[in-house]
């Protein structure tokens, strides 16, 4: 249990993908240090639950249910953001995943809602929240690579899934780029690449291959599959004022991967 802090008090803060697993892990994590959140989702459910969550710890939060892959749902969530706080501190572009198999075998439509999933989302936010941040010349935009970005063995021996590796690469160089764009204007670009993290959707594909010889636990060298809280920790970090001379990097949240 996390003792609850003031890390990021009084800033207003928006994850993307806080319907679950991460996002959620994250958006709960930034609201016991102090912040209040807007959570987006496709997951209308899922969001509440967050939202729930997140007022049990004293913080309020609004739910938007919206695509953000689609750039009229994205403007619609900042110009909602903007009406209710009249500012954005934090952005947290969460939303990802997708798998696409082999790639002797993948599809295009699944190469094309991989990319569009984990990069266009990402896109989308960050043109929005940066046009405001560089404006008032302060603000955090994190975004969730993966270790994936370098290949992920057991991915690769035993499903396939280059799309996603090729995405998360594409993060990481998106978060270079736009850290460099924005850094005279005092606005910090970072990202955090996730080695091996059980959540409700990985969990289980997890344990069918733990055991197997390129499996998660024994390709890691802490030898133990990471939790929510180990990204959310990382997240809170770049978010809070102790990463104020970092930007334009990710870092690695992978049990020595």
């Amino acid at each position: 249990m996390h003792s609850h802090g003031q890390r990021v008090a009084g800033k207003i803060a928006l994850v993307t993908g806080a319907a679950n697993g991460l996002g959620r892990a994250i958006a709960v994590r930034l609201a016991e240090e102090g912040a209040t959140l807007v959570l987006a989702d496709v997951d209308t459910a899922g969001l509440a639950e967050t939202e729930r969550q997140i007022e049990a710890t004293g913080q309020s939060a609004m739910a938007f249910t919206a695509d953000v892959t689609e750039e009229a749902p994205v403007k619609a969530l900042f110009a909602a953001v903007f009406k209710a706080h009249g500012r954005l501190d934090i952005l947290v572009n969460d939303v990802g995943g997708g798998t696409t198999g082999r790639i002797w075998e993948a599809k295009l439509e699944d190469w094309d809602f991989v990319l569009r999933l984990n990069l266009r989302s990402a896109f989308l936010c960050t043109r929005e929240a940066a046009a405001h941040m560089r404006e008032r010349r302060s603000g955090r935009i994190i975004n969730l690579s993966s270790g994936a970005r370098e290949g992920t063995p057991w991915t690769a021996y035993y499903i396939g899934n280059s799309a996603y590796s090729a995405a998360k690469a594409g993060i990481h160089g998106f978060t270079r780029g736009v850290a460099l764009e924005l850094a005279e204007y005092g606005v910090t670009v970072n990202a955090v690449a996730p080695g091996p993290i059980e959540t409700e959707r990985t969990g289980p594909g997890f344990r069918k291959i733990e055991t197997l010889e390129y499996g998660p636990v024994r390709a890691t060298p802490l030898r133990r599959i990471g939790v929510p809280a180990d990204v959310a920790n990382a997240v809170l970090y770049l978010a809070s004022d102790e990463a104020n001379y970092v930007t334009g990097t990710t870092l690695a949240v992978a049990g020595g991967r």
